[in-house]
């Protein structure tokens, strides 16, 4: 069971994806996708992937005894390698956007694997800060219940009191975890305390126009306008606009 849920979130990544190249919305995809009775809603949100103590372990091991006994569980392993893109993914974006990474200083908004929970079992967050920092970023972040945690997983994180804290001279933010709070967050303050407006919305929890009119940089997964020209023309001029010229 938990290997088939996995699958549906690869699934929806994998749509994603595609979403990202047409100018699509992965949104009104897995809506319309929801409304077919023999699919349903559930586990057809798009983002950074699963996480936790279940899922990759499962996964993991029905892969592995499949493989011991010479069976050739090709689409465990293709619902593993969707789940690792994705952070992989997000890593890319944010070079794509800010031009470089090293000496970035970069704010995870939300460190457990999901809403909820102190738990940072194989959290996309803590997968992503290690590209990050591996990439010479300087790494932050904000959870309302797994900052001690995370801390432990990752010493070179670096926790902050509060997400006002986390935005105060970065350089991005990344969503990670789809915390209530976060929704109700001042964005015109964080816009204010930023260095450049970039935003990664990991889990999709902000309306792209809404955020734009606020003046960020904005991208979610698979909410469209990733397209090469879009991006580049959007990435320069914003920098250029906080004097970064586009390095």
């Amino acid at each position: 069971s938990n290997a088939f849920l996995a699958t549906r979130i690869s699934f929806i990544n994998e749509m994603a994806a595609i979403c990202d190249k047409l100018d699509a919305d992965i949104k009104v995809v897995a809506q319309g996708m929801g409304l077919d009775k023999r699919i349903g809603s559930s586990y057809l949100d798009a983002g950074l992937g699963y996480g936790g103590s279940c899922f990759p372990k499962d996964l993991k091991a029905l892969e592995w005894m499949a493989s011991f006994h010479g069976a050739h569980p090709q689409l465990l392993r293709a619902v593993m390698e969707i789940n690792r893109d994705q952070r992989r993914m997000a890593v890319q974006r944010l070079r794509d956007l800010l031009g470089t990474l090293d000496g970035r200083t970069i704010g995870l908004l939300g460190l457990s694997f999901k809403p909820g929970t102190d738990d940072v079992r194989d959290a996309p967050a803590l997968e992503v800060a290690r590209m990050l920092i591996g990439a010479g970023a300087r790494v932050r972040g904000y959870d309302p219940a797994a900052m001690a945690r995370a801390a432990l997983a990752l010493p070179a994180l670096e926790v902050t009191a509060t997400p006002y804290d986390l935005a105060d001279g970065a350089d991005a933010l990344v969503i990670c975890t789809e915390w209530n709070e976060f929704k109700q967050l001042d964005f015109e303050r964080i816009r204010s305390l930023m260095r450049y407006p970039v935003i990664v919305d990991g889990r999709n929890l902000y309306d792209p126009e809404r955020m734009r009119s606020l003046g960020f940089l904005y991208h979610g997964i698979g909410r469209g306008g990733m397209r090469t020209q879009d991006t580049t023309e959007e990435r320069l001029a914003a920098l250029a606009a906080f004097g970064d010229g586009g390095r």
